[in-house]
């Protein structure tokens, strides 16, 4: 596996230029998340497209639209946008038209590629315009397939890489000055100001020396206001005009006109005449607004934190979406269990912070603790002044300056969300308030994701003591079996699989599927492997056992159905008895590599009707032969005829590379998982049995 885009880099490229898109971002599906990660990015910083770079799988956004149904999605401008992407439209209020276009290829949909253009551009794409994006498309998505099947799958990077544009970029200062005379001040796209003319430093109020190579936001203080930050964004992400008006401390008004290409911004600065307000005194640095932009990334983060269900994701997305928005280099959360600490995450401080405070007794001298015990917030702007009272933050590493924001709900603190900086920062009063809600944020998003864990923890404790822990050796048998719950719903289901040695040479196979997901769907999952593996004990031929399991189905008076297919593994005799009851049927694989979908009589479903008749088939099965057993979340797709998809199957097991069984196996469920369109919404049971010559075993 290998971070990157390779030749997705390529095609974001090509079709920049193609179009004449001024963003394009390539996006990378990642089966082992529930996550589209962005990878590469051409037109803004990656720092400044971070915020939009993660999508959920499940959620309502372009992205995640354009990778479940396969369909391109067209958005003209911001009206269409927040009529049927309204999350979206709140986090991305700017005046563009968006195309998003799926990566396709062998049935697959491997990510998606994005592009914008200002919204002033036609209503509808042109031929030309779709035929060049899907032909970029196709590419892209033919190279990550081959990746995929050569054993090197492309995997997006931790952080999407910024392309440059291509041509040449003439000189900065020539460029900026043929834009627009007057007070000029020129940005790169991270908005650090990379030229600045004399008037426009006399009207800034600042000399140039003092402004050059700083964002214009943080250089001029009275500009900290997230209204004219987002006029940046409008302008970068839009490539239209953007004008703001900002006064002065001594009350005179100023005008700002952004103009952007691929290279940077150009932004006027001229008088604007006087504020209404001119006798109110000037603004003080404790007056000016907090950092631009955090508004709309709260927003974002909002959102995803309402789609974070475990622990872990809420800790990932925090980490992941906070620290870059709030600019913090240091990120921990704490939490009170039982009269201690406890470090939930840690990021961005060295491994001695959470070994220092993880089991801390709650009665320690520290100021998460107190945070925690008063329930108020404790703002540092530096660390020098801690040093005397708290010496263990000595802990958290070189850190300039400390947040500490208590967690708080239902009128109790349950723990403290730790930011630290690495230079001194000056905590302003908005930017203290924003914190504070985001902490409330964080604390129902744990709260909501403890209990998730809690009931997903004892769900998985119901399954795995109902499934086997592992499975009896007999010589000549090779075995391996996986099992995958649905990643939607509670982590319980009704599949299962069983392997019973019965003596020396014969053993009994089992793989059931009982309808739902649900414990009342697991419990009787249990109780028909119970069933099966009592009467397989007793030599009961495979119809009968059973027909007997359909009978204790309709005595319990359930209204749940269960299907299963049930195997007699003759090694002596190298033959295989089986029984069906409505279960997707076994897969051969002879020893001269051909497969075959078995072809057995399918039976009703246990439960629907007490005296079913099951019938008994009976295989060759010589050494070298691999038989496959599985529930149908390994091959059922929508829209995907199962002949088809058992025929797929059969395929992948004749073609199958000299591969430990276990291997087979995982390679089986990560093409099951990759193929889906969304989350797994069934699990997955799969059982593989290899026969060998027991005399050679």
């Amino acid at each position: 596996m290998r971070a990157g885009g390779g030749v997705l880099d390529e095609e974001v490229e090509r079709i920049a230029r193609a179009v004449g898109a001024h963003m394009v971002a390539g996006y990378l599906d990642v089966p082992t998340e529930p996550l589209i990660r962005m990878t590469v990015v051409r037109g803004v910083p990656a720092r400044i497209a971070w915020p939009w770079s993660r999508v959920p799988r499940a959620a309502h956004v372009p992205v995640a639209e354009a990778v479940h149904t396969r369909e391109p999605v067209w958005l003209p401008g911001p009206q269409e946008l927040a009529r049927r992407f309204p999350r979206t439209a709140l986090s991305f209020p700017y005046p563009v038209a968006m195309y998003v276009a799926p990566l396709v290829d062998g049935g697959v949909c491997w990510g998606a590629v994005l592009l914008l253009w200002p919204d002033t551009r036609p209503a509808e794409l042109t031929l030309r315009e779709v035929e060049e994006v899907a032909a970029g498309c196709r590419r892209a998505a033919r190279g990550l397939r081959r990746a995929f099947e050569a054993g090197d799958p492309v995997l997006p990077r931790a952080r999407p890489l910024a392309l440059e544009p291509s041509g040449p970029r003439g000189d900065p200062p020539g460029r900026l000055l043929d834009r627009l005379p007057g007070g000029v001040c020129g940005l790169d796209l991270e908005g650090r100001l990379t030229y600045v003319n004399r008037r426009a430093s006399e009207l800034l109020g600042r000399p140039r020396g003092e402004l050059l190579h700083r964002s214009l936001f943080e250089a001029v203080l009275w500009l900290r206001d997230p209204s004219f930050e987002n006029a940046h964004l409008a302008a970068l992400f839009s490539r239209l005009p953007s004008a703001f008006t900002a006064h002065r401390p001594d009350g005179h008004a100023l005008a700002f006109t952004l103009y952007t290409d691929d290279w940077g911004i150009t932004a006027t600065v001229e008088p604007g005449g006087l504020s209404a307000d001119r006798g109110s005194p000037p603004l003080a640095a404790s007056d000016v607004p907090a950092r631009a932009g955090t508004l709309f990334h709260l927003l974002h983060l909002a959102s995803g934190l309402a789609e974070a269900k475990s622990v872990q994701e809420v800790t990932d997305s925090l980490a992941e979406q906070t620290m870059p928005v709030l600019d913090a280099q240091g990120f921990a959360l704490i939490r009170e269990e039982e009269g201690r600490l406890s470090v939930i995450s840690s990021r961005g401080f060295p491994p001695r912070m959470p070994a220092y405070f993880d089991n801390l007794p709650m009665t320690s001298d520290t100021e998460g603790v107190r945070v925690i015990e008063s329930g108020t917030a404790s703002f540092h702007p530096s660390s020098a002044e801690m040093l005397e009272t708290y010496p263990d933050i000595a802990c958290y590493g070189d850190m300039g300056a400390f947040a500490y924001l208590p967690l708080s709900i239902s009128g109790r603190t349950i723990g403290c969300c730790i930011l630290g900086y690495e230079r001194p920062h000056a905590f302003l009063p908005d930017e203290r308030a924003e914190l504070l809600s985001l902490a409330g944020l964080i604390a129902q998003a744990l709260e909501r994701a403890r209990l998730y864990d809690l009931n997903a923890g004892a769900a998985r404790g119901l399954q795995e003591g109902l499934l086997p822990s592992s499975l009896p050796r007999l010589a000549g048998l090779t075995t391996a079996a996986r099992y995958r719950p649905a990643t939607r719903g509670l982590d319980v289901g009704g599949d299962f699989y069983d392997l019973i040695r019965l003596d020396d040479t014969t053993a009994a196979a089992v793989v059931g599927d009982v309808q739902g997901h649900s414990v009342h769907a697991a419990a009787l999952m249990g109780q028909v492997r119970t069933a099966v593996h009592t009467h397989a004990q007793v030599g009961a031929l495979p119809a009968e056992v059973l027909s007997r399991t359909n009978r204790l189905l309709d005595d319990l008076s359930t209204e749940l159905f269960a299907s299963c297919v049930y195997a007699c593994v003759d090694l002596g005799n190298r033959r295989v008895r089986l029984s069906s009851a409505g279960h997707p049927p076994p897969i051969l694989r002879r020893p001269d590599g051909t497969a075959q979908v078995l072809d057995l009589p399918p039976g009703l479903l246990l439960g629907v009707e007490s005296d079913t008749v099951f019938h008994t088939t009976e295989v060759e099965l010589p050494p070298g032969s691999l038989l496959a057993f599985y529930t149908d979340g390994l091959v059922e797709r929508p829209g995907v005829d199962l002949g088809d998809a058992l025929g797929a199957l059969a395929d992948s097991l004749a073609h199958a590379p000299p591969e430990p069984l276990s291997a087979l196996c995982d390679r089986l469920v990560a093409g099951a998982e990759r193929t889906a369109k969304e989350e797994n919404s069934d699990d997955i049971a799969l059982l593989l049995l290899e026969t060998s010559d027991p005399a050679s075993s």
